[in-house]
């Protein structure tokens, strides 16, 4: 492995540039065009336009990326924080364009994307958890109930939700019912 391309951008892939170079590789930029100058573009050694203006014309467009790193012969893929890092489907497509992965296995990342399969596994395996349910609850009521037993504040989580999607915190019981 020699050339990382960093499928991301800001301070996340600075980070990965720099650790990238301190491992004698060669960081590799993807860029949208507002980020044409950005920092995250001028800490790599090379920098590839994803031809698009919106997140989803660029660092979301799985095709965009793999194209990039062809065209930049890259060895492997960094997907950074965010944007693709917790899709399974990016993960396998970087694979299966015979680039190194660097991050958790597709299944991996599909069996502990949803959190209530995560929960199972940290159980079957033995991770200490906090309190919480077993399967995803179905109304409101059921979130009530738990609270009584178990106390205030109670988070709720979208079974799906990553980097902070889908939570709501209740620090009183009149709270449940809104969320």
């Amino acid at each position: 492995m020699k050339r990382v391309l960093i499928a991301n951008r800001g301070e996340i892939a600075i980070r990965v540039a720099r650790a990238a170079k301190d491992h004698g590789l060669i960081p590799i930029a993807v860029y949208s065009h507002g980020d044409r100058n950005a920092q995250h573009v001028l800490a790599c050694n090379e920098a590839y336009s994803l031809d698009g203006t919106t997140a989803s014309e660029s660092y979301l467009n799985i095709e965009k990326i793999i194209a990039a790193a062809k065209a930049a012969r890259a060895d492997a893929v960094h997907p950074g924080y965010g944007f693709l890092s917790e899709n399974a489907t990016f993960a396998q497509a970087v694979i299966d364009a015979g680039l190194i992965w660097i991050g958790p296995p597709p299944r991996a990342i599909s069996a502990l994307g949803d959190k209530v399969s995560a929960r199972k596994i940290a159980a079957k395996v033995g991770a200490p958890l906090v309190a919480g349910t077993a399967d995803p609850v179905e109304n409101s009521a059921e979130v009530v109930a738990f609270a009584k037993e178990h106390g205030l504040p109670v988070a709720i989580k979208a079974a799906h939700g990553g980097g902070g999607r889908g939570l709501k915190v209740a620090r009183t019981l009149e709270e449940i019912p809104e969320l």
